[in-house]
Order: C-alpha cells, then structure tokens, then sequence
C-alpha cells in the first residue's frame, strides 16, 4: 500500500455515526472535543483525574466527562488520545469499557507497534495519527482548528474494516484535515525523518550552544540568549519540548530514529567538510539545493 490522498471512493465528510469518546483531553484530544462540540456533536470524554474533568467542563472540551470508563458505552467513535506509553500498556478496564461495535482509533506518532497491540485488541480498530500540534500540554492545551490543512494518516492492515477506516476519514474530514493512507512501517520511517529526527537536532542544537557559550566563558552564555531571536526559537521549538513524550517516541521507534540520525551526520559532515576546506561555491551549491527543496515540505 503507498500513501495516497482522500479520493471519491473515500468519503471525508460522510456524518459520523453516534456520540463520539475521546480517551485524554490533552493537546489532541482537547483539540479535537472544542471542534467537534462546535459542530453540535455530542462529546463523551474518559479522563485519570477528578481536576481535569471539572477543568475540561469548563474549557468546553466535552459535553460530558467522567473517571468511569462507562461513560464510552454508546459511542459510535472512540479516540485514544493517549501517550504511546499508556497505548501499548492500555488499562484493562478501558479495554473491557470500549464498545465492540464501535470503531476505535488512536492518535499515536508510531503506529506499528500500536497496530499490532491493538490490532489484537478490537475488532474495529483503526490506527491513525494526526500530523498536528504544538509545544503545550495538558488540559489547558487544546485549540480550535488544529487539524485544519493538517495531514491525517491511516496506517490500515489488509484486514481493517472497510467501514471503520471511513469513519475514521469522516472524522478527519470534519476537522479539515488531510486524509492519506499508508503502511504502517512506511509511517514510522517518514515521521522519524521529519518529526522525530528534528526532536533530537533541536536538543542537540539547545545543548551544542549552551555548551560552547559556557566553555568560551565571560559574558557569551548570558549574550547569546539575550540575541536570540526568531530564526533559533524556530530551529529549536521541538528540541525544547516535552522530555516524556520525546523520550517515548526515540523508544517506540527506535530503529527509524537512528537510521534519521545517521544520515544527518552525514550532512554534516559534509557541510563541515566545507567550510575545512574553504570551499564557499561547493557550500553555496549545498545551500541553493535547500533552498529549492524546502518549498516542497509546507
């Protein structure tokens, strides 16, 4: 299966079918319950603690929110909006709650090994990952419009169900998102290349110039962050993000992240080869590649 665009035979915006859950208002799923209930769908929300709810009650994340998994009974749709931790180590008694009828799918940024733990989990399970989000957290994260224009990935098997998937692209056709399809492995590779990857390249820059500041001594620690400016909050936003959910993306897919990392050591090492050797045109030609290719990763 290659990746592909929403067609015809796909139908984005066909009506969702009964209440949709949503399993965790954090940034995505509280994203996802603010457009949804702006819509008039009914919202039932599952959550750990007693402040989130009464919080997210309050931010209108949901129509209803409970610590009972119970509350799933009669949902159509069920989101996992969960940490990948809590995805492939999943409460039993979420599991015994989700509807069997109902179409189940999460919102993780690995998707094999969830789809193999799920995938053996629900009959109707469809894993999924909406490319969206920003530096926040928490109950307090979620933001109107925030899958719109956004890429929504499906990682179906050869036995997902047919009708599942298009629930799943109804969804993500409501929050103006995207819709594409690809395999699961595929997934892996290509957001450790252009999500994961730079996780790691922005915490390394962070690390690289706090470091060479401090070991050139006198005022330079304190000067380059008063100096810094847009073009560096930009590179390092992601490096500076949340420790947990880095850490459980480098663990979930591992081997991707380091064949990423491998092939950026190359780059650099070419870039450093450069400017060893003076050799300012073979640079500019480097650069004037850049220049033309990034268009076509917006």
């Amino acid at each position: 299966m290659t990746a592909r665009l929403v067609s015809d035979a796909e139908p984005a915006h066909e009506p969702l079918q009964g209440p949709v859950g949503i399993v965790g208002l954090g940034l995505i799923g509280g994203s996802l319950g603010l457009d949804l209930l702006a819509q008039g769908v009914e919202v039932r929300a599952l959550v750990h603690r007693a402040a989130t709810a009464e919080r997210a009650l309050a931010r209108g994340l949901a129509t209803a929110v409970s610590l009972d998994p119970q509350i799933l009974q009669g949902c159509a749709l069920v989101v996992l909006a969960l940490p990948l931790d809590r995805l492939l180590d999943p409460d039993p008694a979420l599991q015994a709650a989700l509807p069997p009828a109902a179409v189940v799918t999460d919102v993780g940024s690995v998707k094999a090994p969830v789809l193999d733990r799920w995938g053996a989990l629900h009959p109707r399970f469809v894993a999924s990952h909406p490319m969206a989000g920003t530096a926040a957290a928490g109950v307090e994260a979620g933001e109107r419009g925030l899958f719109a224009g956004r890429p929504w990935v499906a990682t179906p098997r050869q036995d997902t169900d047919p009708a599942a998937l298009a629930q799943v692209a109804a969804l993500a056709g409501r929050l103006g998102a995207r819709w594409l399809c690809c395999p699961a492995e595929s997934h892996d590779r290509a957001v450790a290349l252009i999500s994961h990857l730079p996780v790691l390249v922005g915490a390394a820059l962070i690390q690289g110039v706090d470091r060479a500041a401090c070991q050139q001594g006198g005022d330079l620690p304190a000067l380059v962050r008063a100096l810094a400016s847009s073009g560096f909050a930009d590179t390092t936003r992601v490096g500076g993000g949340n420790p947990e959910l880095g850490t459980l993306m480098a663990r979930c897919n591992r081997s991707a992240l380091r064949d990423a990392l491998a092939a950026y050591r190359l780059s650099l090492d070419r870039l450093d080869d450069h400017l060893e050797q003076a050799a300012w045109e073979e640079l500019h030609i480097e650069l004037s590649d850049c220049q033309q290719l990034r268009p076509g990763f917006l």
